[in-house]
C-alpha cells in the first residue's frame, strides 16, 4: 500500500491537473460560443451553395468541360481539414480514419492538402506525401483562405498533378454532436454531388432537371467561374464547421478529464484517511502493547 506522503503527493499532483483541465475547459466553451454562432450563420450560404451548384449541373445536360469529366491520370487530392493542437478527444483521428481506413485512398494514389498540424504531421508517420500545408488557415477562417487553397488545387488539376479532389473535415452538427465528413469535390459531376454534406447521414438528392439550362456566357466560361466559387465556399464552410467542432470536441474532453479528476481525488482521499486511520490504530496498538509490557 502507498504511503501517506506519496498519497498526498499523488493527490496534489492531480488538483494542479484538475486546475488546468477546468480553465482550458472554460477557454474552450468561450471559443465555442464564438464558433458556433459563425457556424450556423454560414451553414446557410454553404448549404445554398451546394444547392444552386447542383441544380445548375443538373439542368446542363452533358457539358464538356474538364471539371467536369476530370483531370487526367493524376494522384487523388485530399483536403484535410484537422486541428493544430490536440486535447481534443477522438476530434482529430475520426477525421483521420476517413482516409486511412478507406480503400480508394493509399499512399501511392492520394496527396494530401493539409489544414491543421495535427493531421499532417498523423499522415507524415503513415507516409502519405504532403504536397503543402495550411495549417494557419484553422485559426482564423476567413472566406481567402478557401480561395487560396482552391487555387493550389486547380493549378495542380489543370495540369492533370491529380485527378480527383476530396474534401475531409469533421461538420458541425450541434455542441455534442460532429460527424466525421468526406465529400468530393472534383470531377464535379452527378454521382459526385449526390453527397451527405450536412451531416445527417442520409446522402442529399440531387434537384430534379426542369428545364435546360442555357449559359451566357458561353457555359465553358460560366464554369471556369461558377466551380471555382463553389469550391471555394465548400471549403470556406468546411473550415468554419470544423473549427466549431474542434472547439466544441475539446469542452467535452475537458469536461471529462475534470470530472475523472474528481473521481480520483475522491478516491485518493479515501485512500489517505485510511492509511491515515491505519497508522494511528498502529501506533495505539504499540502504546497499549507497551503499557502491558511494562505492567
Amino acid at each position: 500500500m502507498a504511503s501517506m506522503r506519496d498519497i498526498k503527493r499523488r493527490k496534489s499532483s492531480v488538483e494542479s491537473t484538475q486546475q488546468i483541465t477546468k480553465a482550458m475547459k472554460l477557454v474552450s466553451t468561450v471559443k465555442l460560443q464564438r464558433a458556433k454562432a459563425r457556424a450556423e450563420q454560414s451553414k446557410y450560404y454553404f448549404r445554398a451553395v451546394y444547392e444552386t451548384v447542383t441544380s445548375i449541373l443538373a439542368k446542363a445536360g452533358e457539358v464538356d468541360h474538364p471539371y467536369l469529366k476530370g483531370g487526367g491520370d493524376g494522384k487523388k487530392a485530399i483536403v484535410l481539414i484537422t486541428s493544430n493542437k490536440g486535447l481534443a478527444g477522438g476530434y482529430n483521428s475520426n477525421v483521420i480514419k476517413l482516409i486511412t481506413r478507406n480503400d480508394e485512398f493509399n499512399k501511392d494514389n492520394t496527396t494530401i492538402y493539409a489544414i491543421g498540424k495535427k493531421g499532417k504531421d498523423a499522415f507524415l508517420r503513415e507516409g502519405y506525401p504532403i504536397f503543402k500545408d495550411f495549417s494557419e488557415a484553422i485559426e482564423e477562417p476567413v472566406y481567402k483562405d478557401g480561395m487560396i487553397v482552391t487555387e493550389e488545387l486547380l493549378k495542380a488539376f489543370e495540369k492533370g498533378e491529380i485527378s480527383e479532389i476530396y474534401l475531409a473535415y469533421t461538420y458541425f452538427k450541434n455542441t455534442v454532436s460532429h460527424v466525421p465528413t468526406l465529400l468530393k469535390l472534383l470531377p464535379v459531376d452527378m454521382d459526385a454531388v449526390d453527397q451527405d454534406i450536412d451531416g445527417d447521414g442520409i446522402p442529399d438528392e440531387k434537384p430534379a432537371p426542369t428545364a435546360p439550362m442555357n449559359f451566357e456566357p458561353a457555359d465553358e466560361e460560366a464554369l471556369n467561374l461558377i466551380i471555382p466559387k463553389y469550391i471555394s465556399s465548400l471549403i470556406y464552410g468546411a473550415l468554419i464547421s470544423a473549427q466549431a467542432a474542434e472547439n466544441g470536441a475539446r469542452m467535452q474532453a475537458m469536461d471529462n478529464a475534470t470530472n475523472n479528476a474528481a473521481d480520483m481525488i475522491d478516491h485518493l482521499s479515501l485512500l489517505y484517511n485510511r492509511a491515515r486511520q491505519g497508522k494511528i490504530t498502529t501506533e495505539l496498538t504499540e502504546i497499549i502493547a507497551g503499557a502491558d509490557a511494562i505492567s
